[in-house]
């Protein structure tokens, strides 16, 4: 049997990050409004405007579009709620994705027309649940995080009628799919209301309690604005459970994904850069295609996707121990070939066939630079730059310069990078 094709699902914060998520292979969006969707910074998509924007350029390109709408709301955005989702809701996005079940009552009796995503702040982990959720009138769900192959497959089986999602790539939380308190404790900044300051991120140092001999308990100190305040946790033999999570990388089982039928894989980000969703995108793309096609996965993928800023990757819940297969080349190709952000190509000058790079990060003359484009990658080592005056110069110091490369004509819009 033919497996069905899954959509990949890209994050965005702004309409840059949802064209560019297009340009380099995503057919489906999500964005929310910063008061009902989780994401309060970097998010756009407050603006009505902007929302149409996004939605019409969505579906101009023949893709679909989700706005998120899943928080657990305390009564004062209850009373709002309807009044400001009107709007919205005329313009016609493809589904809401949606948590919280009495907002979801109240949007299946003002809309009935609309469709409904059950969010992953739900923790779905069951087949019963899914059936639960599909009797309500939701029409897909997003599995939580914390599933095995095994048990998504087992879900897909039992519910066959229900579309299911899941994630892919991006950040992960010290809690069950979402529901920490720690960014709430630490600054009264709550997690669950879309103002999370990510505080399991703080760079942590553990320190042990001089008071307790057994060694069992230990003393955490945030350094960059908590220096010389300690808080205690304790640590079993399974170790400690505050400190970050390493970032979600599970494009090693898009195969494995496709397989079992899953009809959305979900790229986290949308605070991220433009830079980000152009790098996940082209790799998930990829690997979705080769696992249609029945090629294995391309190891340099994982390269690809370790030159984003990441905390270490982890394939999360997805399986227990790494195959003997991925284990060598999980390492050898991510770390050959690792790269640093550091700049945008904006404009071509015809008659000097130079391209202008906005820069992001600093990078050299004798660098080596990768060009990531829709079109397709392309690298050069750098030999020579000008400045914006046409100067010859060997540095671009960092962000808030432009230069001029001798590109070919189709790198603009391109992204580059610079090898480390």
């Amino acid at each position: 049997m033919t497996p069905r094709k899954p959509e990949l699902l890209a994050p965005a914060g702004s309409l840059a990050m949802l064209d560019t998520a297009l340009a380099f292979g995503a057919t489906a969006i999500y964005a929310g409004q910063p008061r009902y969707s989780l994401r309060v910074r970097n998010n756009d998509f407050g603006d009505i405007e902007v929302l149409r924007e996004g939605i019409n350029r969505t579906h101009a390109a023949g893709h679909r579009f989700y706005l998120v709408s899943n928080i657990y709301p305390h009564g004062a955005k209850l009373k709002t709620y309807l009044h400001d989702m009107a709007p919205a809701i005329a313009l016609g996005p493809d589904a809401l994705i949606m948590s919280d079940p009495g907002l979801i009552m109240m949007v299946r009796e003002t809309w009935p027309e609309v469709d409904i995503h059950l969010s992953v702040q739900a923790n779905t982990v069951n087949a019963a649940a899914v059936r639960f959720w599909s009797k309500a009138g939701i029409s897909r769900v997003i599995l939580s995080r914390e599933l095995s192959l095994e048990q998504i497959a087992e879900i897909r089986e039992a519910c066959p009628d229900t579309e299911l999602e899941v994630f892919v790539h991006g950040a992960l939380c010290v809690a069950y799919s979402g529901r920490c308190l720690l960014s709430g404790y630490f600054n009264h900044r709550d997690p669950n209301q879309g103002t999370c300051t990510n505080s399991c991120r703080w760079d942590f140092k553990v320190h042990e309690a001089a008071s307790d001999p057994s060694g069992d308990v230990y003393l955490i100190e945030e350094q960059e604005k908590r220096a010389g305040s300690y808080m205690p946790i304790e640590e079993d033999e399974h170790g400690t459970y505050i400190l970050n999570s390493k970032d979600l990388r599970a494009i090693e089982h898009v195969q494995r994904l496709v397989e079992i039928g899953v009809d959305s894989l979900k790229i986290e980000g949308r605070t991220k850069s433009p830079y980000y969703v152009a790098r996940t995108c082209q790799a998930y793309r990829q690997a979705i295609d080769d696992a249609l096609a029945g090629r294995g996965l391309d190891p340099a993928l994982l390269g690809q996707l370790e030159g984003l800023a990441n905390r270490g990757y982890t394939d999360g819940f997805y399986q227990r121990h790494t195959p003997a297969d991925y284990q060598n080349y999980l390492r050898g190709h991510s770390e050959s070939n690792r790269s640093l952000y550091v700049g945008d190509v904006v404009a071509f000058d015809t008659a000097r066939r130079l391209a202008r790079v906005d820069v992001k990060n600093k990078f050299a003359v004798g660098d080596r630079l990768e060009f990531v484009h829709p079109a397709g990658n392309f690298e050069l080592t750098l030999e020579h730059m000008q400045d914006a005056r046409g100067e010859p110069m060997d540095v671009a110091p960092g962000s808030g310069h432009q230069v001029w490369l001798p590109l070919p004509e189709h790198s603009t819009g391109a992204f580059v990078a610079r090898f480390v």
